[in-house]
């Protein structure tokens, strides 16, 4: 008797949803200046009339891009630091698979920082939050001491440096082995 599995059938997404998915990958992998409102609007699959019902502006789903990615990686690096054991040691194996992923293309907020943080303002402040986040998330994984926010921020100032200097040199193990060094030495 043959069974037959049933089709599961996704629901397709909302057009604000795709829209936003579209930006979000657009924008981390060409970067936002180079990604116009056409491109959003064709490869999104919607009219231009749904995608600024949706976003009056590029400049608002840059914010909303910002936002919405904060999201999601604070949720996935609280996750993948509690599957790597939960201590600051479980940064390095989290770091060393984004860094050696084809997709990497270093830190959406530093380099929307530095393409549009002169320019619009929402980018400095929602960077600011994103940074002090992943280094109040860090700040829970070092011992209590006087010194363990500072410790944090260093921490990292040094995960920063070492995204940095994968883009720049794409040596990504030259950078680990670096940012290892001075996780010790503040841990």
């Amino acid at each position: 008797m043959k069974t037959s599995k049933a089709k599961i059938v996704s629901k397709p997404k909302s057009a604000r949803d795709r829209i936003l998915l579209t930006a979000s990958d657009l924008f981390y992998r060409e970067g936002i200046r180079a990604t116009g409102v056409d491109r959003l609007i064709a490869e999104s699959g919607v009219t231009k009339t749904t995608f600024y019902r949706h976003f009056p502006s590029k400049n608002s789903l840059v914010v909303e891009f910002l936002e919405s990615r904060h999201q999601e990686l604070i949720r996935s690096f609280e996750s993948a630091l509690e599957n790597n054991g939960g201590t600051v040691n479980a940064i390095f194996p989290i770091v060393e698979e984004w860094f050696h992923s084809k997709r990497f293309r270093g830190c959406a907020f530093i380099n929307s920082l530095g393409e549009l943080g002169t320019v619009l303002p929402e980018v400095v402040r929602i960077t600011q939050a994103h940074k002090r986040k992943m280094a109040d998330i860090i700040e829970k994984l070092l011992p209590p001491s006087e010194q363990s926010k500072q410790n944090a921020m260093a921490i990292m100032l040094a995960i920063d440096g070492a995204i940095i200097q994968t883009q720049y040199d794409g040596t990504p193990d030259n950078a680990l082995n670096l940012l290892k060094r001075i996780v010790k030495s503040l841990s």
